[in-house]
């Protein structure tokens, strides 16, 4: 077998013959996915190379609609490495990530920088602009977005700028690689063994059992292994009585890939920051930031760094007037002491538990994550959509730990598969994102299967897994990614559900945290694992009351991570340091440059173990969570205006923005829905922010 054929038993080889084309997991190995890609390359290449010499003058059908149809065997092989390269990843996946990272990234250029297979698409673009081509405005918005791909891909470069960006993807690709790599590998390397039980004090009886379990799995005989999660701040800090063990975890959490050694990440990251800042360069942007927000509902760096620019200082000051509170707290344990990082999530508590007679330690018994997903994410779902779940144990996923679901209309017919990845292992990278393992597509008769991934750790086998109340809201906010996926109902792949400006795809998410807050909801989820008992209604009251406690801390970890993002993106090439001690001072230059130098609030990611920006698709893009909680918050009190958790509400939504995806500008998708442009108020409000906005 050659690398341009693939062997008819390999599972890839065909389109899945499981209920909505589920890759078929029992069947497929490790082995199976380096001839399929490889293979899938080739047969792409060999298609697009069909439709960029084919003598027919340029129509929709034999241009953009072959395009669309091209590439299905890489298309299913790629969906599914990726998605269980992430989630559990083994050495010999990673050395095949390694070796396919700059053969994709060449393949891409082979496609976008064929001059022949674009004069096709600008003649169409030429065509639809005089009038003599007229275009459903699905495919109209196709075309200007293939047409903004392969101009922003360098196809009008010259020959040797077009052989410097090929160079440059590829080392790009192949780092991003690295750096995740290495992340993790960092990450779990960075975990804390406590072998004295005292230092334990505060620590919940179930996260006890979790964290001995995940000693004894990673081979210690004995003791309690806490296993870091991706951002800055780790859960344990809330619980844990002892300052000592809280500083340690702290550390291991914020030094990870910043020390000489195998797991140091500074190398790559310095790397990548120049090899992005010379590629926007050649491609005509001022810097990478430029070049990102140029493709986004930003349409310019100039506004990213606006709105941020415009939120920092009351955010900033919201966090020092907490700061305040919680070090007269401290003090009251510690005389003398100075609030540091590793204090601050423990007296937060302390201080809400005094103040609201409420905590995580309280909450937790009543947050168990299967009431939390079939009676507050899936009767949420319910209620607004009409959606249905049944669990479907006769289909395999890509690890024993991942639950497949099938998903349900209101009239009966199957809308799509879920599957839910909830609990950390060693194997899989920190925190929590929804991949698509098959696009919704009519042009193809395909329905979706989305995955959620969430990393809460695992209890001993038998055990409830109890859940923060952080973690209850990742919950509904991914599922709110996995409802983009399910609803979509787009005729083009390329347009189906969240493929959307990066800007743009937290939305639906981050709206779909409100149905955790709602007190239909949490009253139907929030019971008592052991005794089944609802959690006191005073509880629930004093919960939703406290919403915006914490404000202060959280938009300003927030913030400095997304303005850290925008500094190093913001570099020229000659600009990049060089020497990887200089990683530290220039995150520190750049957050005090920036007015959010707040020693007890660090970034909820620092330099070297910022996944999202360095080994994901978030570079000069951390902004958009902020950008999209706009629209989010528009979106609130437009369900709020029309009485919340109802049925037409959620129809609405669903025709008018989910089920859309990236077949119209999402901008105009969200004015459909608000009748306007979004209004910002909402968001200063949530934030305790409205010093930064209009009263």
């Amino acid at each position: 077998m050659t690398d341009t054929t693939l062997a008819a038993d390999n599972p890839f080889a065909a389109p899945s013959t499981l209920p909505y084309g589920l890759p078929d997991y029992t069947r497929i190995r490790a082995e199976h996915y380096r001839p399929a890609l490889l293979a899938g390359m080739a047969a792409h290449r060999a298609e697009v190379e069909a439709i960029a010499a084919d003598p027919a003058p340029p129509t929709v059908e034999n241009t953009l609609v072959a395009l669309e149809r091209a590439g299905r065997l890489l298309h299913r092989a790629a969906t599914s490495f990726y998605n269980q390269a992430s989630s559990d990843s083994t050495p010999e996946l990673d050395a095949i990530e390694e070796e396919v990272a700059p053969l994709m990234a060449a393949h891409h250029d082979a496609t976008y920088l064929d001059a022949r297979l674009f004069g096709r698409v600008e003649a169409l673009h030429e065509a639809a602009e005089a009038g003599t081509l007229d275009l459903e405005p699905d495919t109209a918005w196709l075309l200007h977005r293939t047409r903004t791909a392969f101009i922003r891909s360098g196809v009008r470069l010259d020959a040797d700028a077009q052989q410097r960006l090929r160079a440059l993807n590829a080392e790009i690709t192949s780092l991003e690689t690295t750096f995740g790599r290495d992340l993790l590998a960092a990450t779990n390397a960075a975990a804390v063994l406590v072998t004295d039980e005292d230092e334990l004090d505060g620590m919940p009886d179930d996260a006890r059992a979790a964290a001995a379990l995940a000693a004894k799995e990673r081979g210690h005989e004995d003791g309690w292994l806490v296993e870091l999660q991706l951002p800055t701040h780790q859960a344990p800090l809330a619980m844990l009585r002892d300052r000592g063990l809280r500083e340690r975890i702290f550390r291991a959490s914020a030094t990870r890939g910043a020390a000489d050694g195998p797991h140091d990440t500074r190398l790559t990251i310095l790397r990548l920051v120049r090899l992005r800042a010379e590629r926007a360069q050649l491609l005509g942007y001022e810097h990478h930031a430029a070049y990102v927000a140029a493709d986004a509902t930003a349409k310019d760096a100039q506004a990213v760094a606006d709105l941020l620019g415009r939120l920092a200082p009351v955010a900033v000051a919201n966090a020092r007037t907490e700061a305040a509170d919680l070090e007269a707290a401290l003090v009251a344990d510690h005389p003398g002491a100075v609030l540091e990082p590793w204090d601050w999530a423990y007296y937060a508590e302390q201080v809400r538990k005094e103040r609201r007679s409420l905590d995580d330690g309280l909450l937790r018994p009543y947050l168990e994550l299967e009431r939390v997903l079939a009676d507050g994410v899936f009767r949420a779902a319910n209620a607004l959509y009409g959606l249905t779940f049944a669990e479907r144990h006769d289909l395999v996923g890509y690890h024993p730990d991942v639950r497949v679901f099938e998903v349900f209309d209101a009239d009966g017919t199957g809308v799509g598969l879920f599957l839910g990845d909830f609990w950390t292992r060693e194997s899989k990278r920190g925190g929590a994102w929804m991949n698509n393992l098959v696009d919704q597509s009519t042009l193809l008769d395909e329905r979706p299967v989305v995955v959620n991934n969430l990393n809460i750790p695992k209890p001993p086998e038998g055990e409830p897994t109890l859940l923060t109340w952080d973690e209850v809201i990742t919950a509904f906010h991914e599922f709110g990614h996995a409802l983009h996926g399910l609803f979509s109902a787009v005729r083009y792949p390329s347009q189906s559900g969240t493929e959307v400006p990066r800007d743009f795809v937290e939305f639906p998410s981050q709206v779909n945290e409100m149905w955790a807050w709602d007190p239909s909801i949490v009253r139907t989820f929030a019971l008592h694992h052991e005794t089944g008992e609802p959690m006191p209604s005073e509880w629930v009251d004093t919960l939703l009351a406290a919403r915006q406690d914490g404000e202060g801390f959280a938009t300003t970890e927030y913030l400095a991570a997304a303005l850290l993002d925008q500094a190093w993106y913001r570099l020229s090439p000659d600009e990049v340091p060089t020497d990887p001690a200089e990683v530290e001072p220039f995150e520190a230059r750049a957050l005090e440059a920036a007015g959010v130098a707040f020693a007890p609030v660090p970034p909820r990611y620092r330099t070297t173990y910022f996944n999202h920006v360095f080994g994901g698709g978030y570079s000069a893009g951390y902004y958009s969570y902020i950008w999209s909680e706009v629209l989010d918050a528009d979106t609130v009190e437009w369900f709020r205006e029309n009485g919340g958790l109802r049925r037409e509400n959620g129809d609405t939504f669903r025709a008018r923005l989910l089920s859309r995806g990236g077949s119209v500008d999402p901008l105009q998708a969200f004015r459909d829905l608000r009748g306007r442009d979004a209004d910002i108020r909402p968001l200063l409000a949530r934030r305790g922010l409205l010093g930064a906005g209009e009263q």
